[in-house]
């Protein structure tokens, strides 16, 4: 117990491996669960439902696991699922999720969540995602893994953003971002691919090359969408290597319910 502040809150029902720090003046409430190596810090609330696992470190004047700010919520006890490592600064709100969706609000692994952040109610979120200062997602919005948002990104209800999308500063998101796309504006459209990024992932000349004669399809190449698929289709048969990413952006595309930023 001499990991756990004299001042901070443990409610009976809370579950925390012996390891977990929790600094200062913070509230853990019955419902939590936290895994091993897991680093609270001074002034946190974390409620609800809400499982967080190992090596975490949560920065002061969190709130995690608050009630959905939907007027539908009645209570139900739905979840908030944090992965391992993730790091999550100062002044974060993540809601429950609700019975409207999966009833869960998901945090995967390895993610670096900076200050002000917002994650709604039913987000669903990946691996190695970066939130920049104060980006905010409204309710049901999905990143796939390596997403990275710049500050002061909003991102509308029910918005996709596939695997290695990027936002630029102040982008405001109204419909589907593909994976390897980079998105710029109000409202956001596309402006190119995180090629920058992919080469940093360890991505082949050769591989980046075909995502972006990809992107020329959807995007430089005039044609109506269906067609620009057919297009994708045809790019994936003839580049065997990079068939997997293609195949990525074809699909994102064919599943999209708000259409995508064009």
């Amino acid at each position: 117990m001499s990991r756990i502040h004299p001042t901070a809150v443990i409610e009976s029902g809370a579950q925390l491996d012996s390891s977990v720090e929790v600094g200062a003046y913070s509230v853990i409430g019955a419902n939590v669960r936290i895994g091993a190596g897991t680093k609270v810090g001074p002034h946190v609330v974390i409620e609800g439902h809400t499982t967080i696992g190992r090596d975490n470190q949560i920065f002061q004047f969190g709130s995690l696991g608050a009630a959905p700010q939907d007027k539908k919520y009645a209570g139900e006890p739905t979840r908030l699922e944090i992965g391992d490592r993730n790091t999550i600064r100062e002044f974060v709100t993540f809601n429950l999720g609700t019975t409207q969706d999966a009833g869960v609000t998901r945090l995967g692994d390895d993610n670096w969540i900076m200050a002000y952040v917002h994650i709604a109610h039913d987000c669903q979120l990946g691996n190695n995602i970066i939130l920049a200062n104060n980006a905010t997602l409204a309710g049901h919005v999905h990143l796939g893994d390596w997403v990275f948002l710049g500050g002061f990104t909003s991102v509308h209800q029910f918005c996709k953003i596939g695997a290695h999308a990027m936002t630029a500063f102040t982008a405001a998101v109204s419909q589907d971002i593909p994976p390897f796309v980079t998105a710029a504006g109000n409202r956001a459209v596309p402006a190119g691919i995180n090629s920058e990024g992919l080469k940093r992932r360890g991505f082949t000349p050769e591989q980046i090359a075909a995502i972006k004669r990809a992107y020329k399809a959807i995007y430089r190449s005039s044609l109506p969408l269906e067609e620009a698929r057919q297009a994708l289709q045809q790019q994936e048969e003839n580049s065997p290597e990079s068939a997997a990413y293609i195949r990525l952006m074809r699909e994102f595309i064919a599943s999209s319910s708000r259409g995508i930023i064009r």
